[in-house]
């Protein structure tokens, strides 16, 4: 869904990740040194181009600076233990599958962002409060090597269901639930198509099935994937992958000769939307640019860059979305779904317990 220009077409990654600071201003790592800058944490997978990031420091008088913190899981997590004196002053990246942990540490305070009216209601997911923005979605989904099921004949897989048959054994590679965004999206999509009580029975055919786990994203869909251009370097010889919607565009437009078609295909009824909020951190040192930067976050100009750099869908009406992207990666029309207040009260433990049925 997201990228480091496709190095990471997923905000979630395993949660082992890099640190770096980007961009302009001071690089105390305590939050803004001065009224002028405005700190941005996201997750390793924040893109965005440099002449429209120029242009709301032009138009703003603000200058960014972003510190990138790993995993969207790892940001949170460390956003959470330095809520009383944090990094930054925006977070950007905590997605649905994690928001209740952030809200219940009190980690955003309500701000009510410009632009927000042109938002879906269905993205709002803190529409009482506000205390964080819907900034885009995606889609979680298995994605399969067309060549693969080409050269054996075989149909590729279109639902959770199918993925358990014996025709696809030894042939999916997912992520940790507990390590990964997308593997975690996986977890909760399998909960919402077959219930509280019938996850746990899909799990174990899936696991008798041959199923194989891998820490994070870029293992699963650079080394281990075969429909993928690195991972046909890597020999990787999983025809199934749990990645996006959207991986399949990227496959198109970063590969070195262009394809017609895509080469990677879309398992439509495996899918489970994920949603991306930004959020004013509680003790932000610079309150005033953290609120003119999440109102940049909903602009258009900032909504219709995203598609081609962070591959996730905007969610401001009207906002235009690449050809390229619609064509080869259309958001799912069906998608699996959760409410917040569901995810929050199981997650934990459905974590723990998939971990012990599918990892011991």
């Amino acid at each position: 869904m997201h990228t480091k220009t496709f190095v990471a077409v997923a905000a979630g990654l395993g949660l082992v990740g890099v640190t770096a600071l980007t961009g302009c201003g001071s690089t105390d790592a305590k939050g803004s040194a001065d009224s002028r800058t405005v700190t941005l944490v996201s997750h390793d997978s924040w893109a965005v181009s440099k002449n429209v990031l120029k242009d709301f420091e032009k138009k703003s008088g603000y200058k960014v600076r972003v510190l990138k913190d790993g995993d969207a899981g790892q940001a949170v997590n460390k956003a959470i233990l330095t809520k009383d004196n944090p990094q930054g002053d925006v977070l950007f990246g905590v997605d649905n599958t994690l928001l209740s942990r952030a809200l219940d540490n009190g980690l955003f305070q309500p701000y009510r962002a410009k632009g927000l009216a042109g938002v879906g209601a269905a993205y709002q997911l803190d529409q009482a409060k506000h205390r964080v923005t819907p900034v885009d979605y995606g889609d979680i989904c298995v994605n399969y090597d067309k060549a693969y099921f080409s050269k054996h004949k075989l149909t590729p897989p279109q639902s959770y269901a199918d993925l358990a048959k014996p025709a696809y054994k030894n042939l999916l590679v997912t992520e940790n639930a507990a390590t990964s965004s997308p593997g975690l999206g996986f977890l909760l999509g399998s909960a919402a198509r077959f219930g509280d009580q019938g996850w746990p029975d899909y799990w174990k055919k899936l696991k008798a099935n041959g199923v194989k786990v891998v820490d994070g994203w870029e293992q699963a869909y650079y080394q281990d994937f075969s429909g993928s251009s690195e991972g046909k370097k890597a020999g990787g010889d999983r025809p199934l992958v749990v990645s996006y919607a959207s991986s399949p565009p990227a496959e198109v437009i970063y590969a070195k000769k262009r394809p017609s078609t895509a080469p990677t295909g879309v398992a439509t009824g495996t899918c489970f939307r994920q949603i991306e909020f930004a959020g004013l951190l509680s003790h932000a040192k610079n309150t005033k640019g953290g609120k003119a930067f999440v109102d940049f976050l909903l602009s258009k100009e900032f909504q219709q860059d995203m598609p081609l750099n962070m591959f996730v869908y905007p969610v401001v009406q009207g906002a235009a979305v690449p050809a390229d992207f619609t064509k080869y990666g259309p958001a799912a029309a069906h998608p699996a779904t959760l409410a917040p207040g569901k995810i929050a009260a199981n997650r934990d433990q459905w974590v723990k317990s998939w971990t012990s049925l599918v990892l011991k």
